[in-house]
């Protein structure tokens, strides 16, 4: 921004800001307005209402040095509302009513040069208002994409964690009810283990006892053989 830009800046900020003025929050210096300085328009451009925030704001000295640095990029040549304002605010501490500041201050203004006519104020004034208002909805979409890019992205890994967890959850279930069934068959098993060990245990002995059974019956024919066929 151009000195004189600068210099136009740091007043107009004075008009509305004062230092010692309660509830001003501190900050960095905002970056330069992008737009170029361009005459103030004749009438207010409509602003595009933007939702109010929640909660409750205070002012930002990084935002007012913006708003006064975008006034000034807008600020048309020979004197204004700003050259008005600036005779306005040197009359604030004579003690005089507040008719009689601004009807001082609108002779200050046609002495310095201003033009005669009322509406020059009050169009410039609705100009420096339709400028600031411009800034208010491009300020606003950064808004909308740093929501969309930051809280959304959180958002989405929000409903992830929420979907996986929902799953995982799911799959617990599935665990739990197949260590129940495993539990039931472990216990049916340590009763088919000892049955079929019962049976096999007997088998076995059953086994042995024909087994000599038959052996015996074969070894006495061989005796008796041996004995009665000579």
């Amino acid at each position: 921004m151009p000195d004189s830009d600068k210099s136009i800046g740091r007043k107009i900020l004075s008009f509305f800001i004062k230092e010692e003025e309660p509830g001003v929050a501190t900050g960095s210096t905002p970056a330069t307005s992008p737009a170029s300085p361009r005459p103030a328009p004749t009438q207010s451009a409509p602003a595009t209402p933007t939702p109010e925030p929640v909660a409750t704001g205070s002012i930002d000295s990084k935002f007012a040095e913006h708003f006064a640095t975008v006034l000034a990029q807008n600020n048309p040549p020979g004197p204004d509302y700003f050259e008005f304002r600036e005779a306005l605010r040197s009359l604030s501490n004579l003690g005089l009513p507040e008719d009689k500041q601004y009807q001082a201050a609108w002779a200050s203004f046609k002495a310095m040069g201003g033009s005669t006519d009322m509406a020059t104020l009050t169009n410039t004034a609705n100009g420096y208002i339709a400028a600031l208002s411009k800034d208010r909805d491009a300020f606003g979409k950064s808004v909308e994409a740093a929501l969309a890019e930051r809280v959304g992205g959180l958002q989405n890994e929000q409903k992830r964690l929420q979907t996986e967890n929902e799953s995982l959850a799911k799959q617990l279930i599935e665990i739990q009810k197949q260590i129940d069934a495993n539990t039931a068959r472990l216990t049916s098993i340590s009763g088919e283990i000892t049955e079929q060990g019962g049976k096999i245990t007997q088998n076995k002995q059953n086994y042995e006892t024909t087994f000599a059974h038959f052996v015996d019956q074969i070894k006495g024919d061989i005796a008796k053989m041996t004995q009665y066929l000579k």
